[in-house]
């Protein structure tokens, strides 16, 4: 397997073994929509669920009382269609009924879900959403036997140099099944990428054939 080309600053090569791991994890995240499109809806109180001293929106943290109010969702027709199963709005994702039902029946753990009232343009009812957030976080990378480059990144603070695993480029990640465990979804520590997700979920993601989920194999990225 080819080695990675290394270009970031303060950064170190792992190159992977020969032994193949596709088809056991996969990157979930919402599809992209095509000619450049984007999908037609807009959290209308967006700026009232903010955190002081804060400029974007948190994901949802499983925290009943997170939000002052219940996030409004409405259509947008000018902007685009109506929302897919999965869709995303300044990385946090925007989730469907039945997609919410998959995840939990799964792995409810793993998710935090907040309820959306959602309105058509005209003010009429919506189907049910969901602002949704993958909470689980696990350093289970097996470095060994991925293709991933390693940023070193200086923490002032401690002192000490910290690990950052970044896609850039492409990538091949093999998880340690041990770390994993049963977790049907988690996010990998220190890496900024979507969450990934097991050949189980795979699998009933894959069959229920929902819109907007995108599934890529995490050994050849």
């Amino acid at each position: 397997m080819m080695e990675a080309t290394v270009t970031e600053p303060n950064a170190i090569e792992v190159s992977a073994k020969a032994a193949s791991h596709q088809g056991e994890f996969f990157l979930i995240d919402a599809s992209f929509l095509e000619n450049g499109r984007v999908p037609g809806i807009e959290i209308a109180n967006e700026e009232k669920l903010i955190d002081p001293g804060m400029n974007v929106l948190m994901r949802p943290n499983g925290m009943p009382d997170q939000y002052p109010e219940r996030p409004q969702l409405v259509h947008v027709p000018e902007k685009g269609g109506m929302p897919r199963d999965l869709e995303e709005l300044a990385g946090i994702w925007i989730v469907s009924e039945p997609l919410k039902q998959l995840f939990e029946q799964l792995d409810a753990e793993a998710f935090a879900f907040v309820a959306c009232d959602f309105r058509l343009a005209d003010g009429s009812p919506a189907p049910q959403y969901y602002l949704g957030n993958v909470l689980r976080t696990l350093d289970a990378l097996d470095e060994a036997s991925s293709r991933v480059r390693i940023k070193l990144d200086h923490n002032y603070q401690t002192g000490k140099d910290e690990k950052r695993y970044s896609l850039v480029g492409g990538a091949s990640l093999v998880f340690k099944q041990n770390v994993v465990g049963d977790a049907h979804i988690f996010r990998q520590d220190r890496m900024g990428a979507p969450p990934i997700c097991g050949r189980a979920m795979f699998e009933a993601l894959r069959a229920a054939n929902f819109s907007g989920v995108r599934l890529r194999d995490a050994a050849d990225l």
